[in-house]
């Protein structure tokens, strides 16, 4: 019995401990040598985007599967695994999106051409065409918008990416509040670790799953007050180095040759859906 409330205090641990690696692991990928690492973050921002209105306005799953191969290539030019890439944008959201989908492909929802028929209580309800098109393009937009959303945040440095955005007019006050909350996560998780550990020196074993959870419960509140007083620290903190609200980075931006074609080739993306919507109703 021990054992388990043991396991459930060191679970939530490791699985604290799993996110901040994640984390970390961003950084390691935007550091490594790799086409979208290389491009000028301002236009790799604008091509990104621009993808994203192609994928958005795209009427065939066909397009928007061209559109995911594209992602998965400039994935793989990009030293990022397609395992690590494809657990973090198949696993969650785009399944999630599925469900939601789901509905639209019965007749009551979407009428049409009867795919398939059967009997539900008094009613006869169908499968159709229009509704099973509708659901794969959603599912599929979906996905193709998650997908090059992470190889964009994947193959940025952070501070880089605030920057861009400053640089496209996006608020000050917005930028802040991210810089703000990706340091204190950080800050905060060490914090929760560091509770644990001392917990665990002090007690040793926990002699059931109850009590487990009551040493969690009773050392929130002390949590919650340590991280309010020290997120103001960690202002204060970046105030003395420096920090004036605007992100600064070592290196400034230059444009070259291949972010002029990334550019390009996403104009011809966008270019190219629109005028292959003309074929699809």
């Amino acid at each position: 019995m021990g054992r388990k409330a043991t396991g459930f205090l060191e679970k939530t641990v490791i699985d604290i401990v799993s996110l901040l690696r994640e984390t970390i692991a961003g950084d390691t990928i935007a550091s490594r040598r790799g086409f979208l690492q290389e491009c000028d973050p301002r236009f790799k921002l604008i091509s990104i985007v621009i993808i994203l209105i192609a994928a958005l306005f795209a009427k065939s799953a066909l397009v928007l599967g061209v559109l995911y191969v594209v992602c998965l290539i400039l994935a793989a030019i990009s030293s990022i695994s397609l395992l690590f890439f494809l657990e973090r944008t198949i696993l969650f959201i785009p399944i999630f999106t599925l469900f939601i989908a789901l509905p639209s492909i019965f007749s009551p929802i979407t009428p049409g051409d009867s795919l398939l028929t059967f009997p539900l209580f008094a009613y006869h309800i169908s499968i159709t065409r229009q509704g099973v098109d509708s659901a794969v393009i959603f599912c599929v937009r979906v996905l193709v918008s998650v997908s090059f959303a992470v190889i964009m945040i994947l193959t940025t440095r952070h501070h880089s990416l605030l920057k861009v955005l400053r640089i496209f007019f996006v608020p000050q006050i917005f930028v802040m509040t991210l810089t703000m909350t990706y340091r204190y996560i950080f800050v905060l998780l060490d914090t929760i670790q560091n509770a644990f550990t001392g917990i665990k020196s002090r007690v040793g074993f926990v002699a059931s799953s109850g009590t487990g959870r009551r040493i969690v419960a009773l050392n929130m509140a002390g949590l919650w007050l340590r991280s309010y007083r020290m997120h103001h620290q960690v202002y204060d903190a970046m105030v003395s180095r420096g920090y004036t609200g605007e992100p600064v980075t070592a290196n400034d931006f230059r444009a070259r040759m291949r972010d002029i074609l990334m550019l390009a080739l996403s104009l011809s993306f966008l270019t190219g859906t629109l005028w292959m919507n003309r074929f699809f109703h």
